[in-house]
């Protein structure tokens, strides 16, 4: 048998110690026996957000140039957050948003389509 250097027999001994299981753990899971699963109430649904944004009430811009004002005017009217007008080939993102009002424009600048999303 080999004796092991006191400094070594103390490394030993801490690392073994590392795996063990506490006996104040142990004894505590025995008592308790099995696990019971924890429930939590189930959280009632998000309730989905109120359209902000109304296109039948800027009809009236269709035909009309989207000039600087009519822009202003047709976003507060419709009660959007969000406005972007959209020219012919322009590429945009295809995200629907209920807050946001899309007045889509020919290439005289004239409204052609006033649509939320």
């Amino acid at each position: 048998m080999r004796v092991l250097p006191p400094s070594l027999s103390l490394l030993a001994a801490l690392l073994l110690s590392a795996c063990a299981t506490p006996a104040s753990e142990a004894d505590a899971g025995a008592a308790a026996g099995p696990e019971t699963p924890v429930t939590t109430p189930a959280s009632p649904a998000p309730e989905a957000p109120a359209m902000t944004c109304s296109a039948d009430k800027v009809q009236w811009t269709l035909g009309q140039v989207a000039d600087e004002a009519l822009v202003a005017k047709a976003r507060i009217q419709s009660g959007a957050e969000r406005m972007r007008v959209i020219k012919p080939g322009m590429a945009v993102t295809m995200d629907y948003r209920e807050d946001r009002l899309n007045l889509d424009v020919d290439a005289d600048n004239k409204v052609t389509r006033a649509h939320c999303g």
